[in-house]
């Protein structure tokens, strides 16, 4: 009968353990993203304390996006790689730490707002000097492969889950619509740059994704040989869907359709396209946008179908904004 007692005592305990858990780390939607936010940061963490990070390889992918940018932009990715090169093993423990920190600092409830802080700067710097802003002003850049760019979801995500009882966090829910909308239509945008949409375009960024295990290389030479020729057909269908993705959920047409189609897009993008980031290949510091992407659209699948208190946005409204920001 003890015998029993103490079972039932024991699946209690893990029970109420279990409980504590959820609700300090899953207590809601807000509070589910931010955690699976902060397990990403701590996984950049881990990510930069590999060995590539300490060598010649690391300095040579900085410098490496440095040809063909603006002279502006050229010239301080130029002086970011040089400087970390003297020091490097100083500043890349430092950097490691410091995302360590930014994880655990969003894990832990009292430091959420302070760590996101700190992360809003860390995005913009690391955006910056180690993503060249997406390879944007190359006009090269794509979202197959991670375009705008990984980090700056980090702050966007952040902000929108900011703590608080204001839907959409920072941004609020009219800016967390625009925001997607320019995403998206950006993306579209990037599609049909002549570079994304030649015959061979789509073929050759997968050919050139980061691999690893012969299953994951499978899957990504099954799907470039049957885009091989077709690289015009795929970038005007992904243009269109992106552009329709960013409007409807921005319009509230079906929001959760789409923000699922966003989902499932995404997820195509990093395996085929970002080879899962490149962390099963080496030498990966985050793992892409992909999975950015997909933690983006969850958070606002919380929030949509939108109240019916928040201003419709029209058409030419997205436009104005895109426009803007791309202008």
């Amino acid at each position: 009968m003890s015998s029993i007692s103490s079972t039932e005592a024991s699946i209690r305990g893990r029970s109420s353990s279990l409980d504590r858990l959820r609700t300090y780390f899953f207590s809601d939607s807000r509070r589910t993203v931010q955690t699976v936010l902060g397990l990403i940061w701590l996984l950049d963490g881990g990510l930069q304390f590999q060995s590539f990070m300490y060598g010649k390889g690391f300095i040579q992918m900085l410098t490496g996006m440095a040809p063909a940018q603006p002279h502006w932009l050229a010239s301080t990715l130029l002086w970011g790689a040089h400087t970390m090169q003297h020091h490097q093993v100083l500043y890349n423990t430092m950097a490691a730490l410091l995302q360590l920190a930014i994880g655990f600092g969003i894990l832990y409830r009292p430091t959420v707002k302070q760590a996101l802080v700190v992360s809003f700067a860390w995005s913009l710097v690391v955006w910056w000097f180690a993503e060249a802003f997406g390879m944007l002003f190359m006009n090269m850049a794509n979202p197959l492969t991670g375009a705008p760019g990984a980090v700056i979801l980090y702050a966007i995500i952040g902000a929108l889950v900011w703590p608080g009882e204001r839907p959409g966090g920072l941004i609020g829910v009219s800016g967390a619509r625009i925001l997607w909308a320019n995403l998206w239509i950006l993306m579209g945008v990037l599609w049909l740059l002549a570079i994304n949409s030649s015959a061979d375009a789509t073929y050759t960024l997968i050919r050139s994704a980061p691999a690893g295990p012969a299953w994951l290389a499978t899957l990504q030479n099954g799907f470039a040989d049957a885009s091989k020729g077709h690289g015009l057909i795929i970038a005007v269908a992904l243009a269109a869907l992106s552009i329709t993705v960013g409007l409807a959920v921005a319009m509230n047409w079906k929001p959760r359709t789409f923000l699922s189609i966003a989902i499932g897009l995404n997820l195509v993008y990093w395996v085929v396209g970002q080879g899962l980031g490149g962390m099963l290949a080496g030498g990966a510091t985050d793992p892409n946008a992909g999975p950015l992407f997909i933690l983006l659209s969850v958070a606002l699948y919380s929030l949509v179908p939108f109240p019916a208190g928040v201003p419709r946005l029209e058409p030419h409204a997205v436009a104005g904004s895109t426009a803007a920001a791309t202008g």
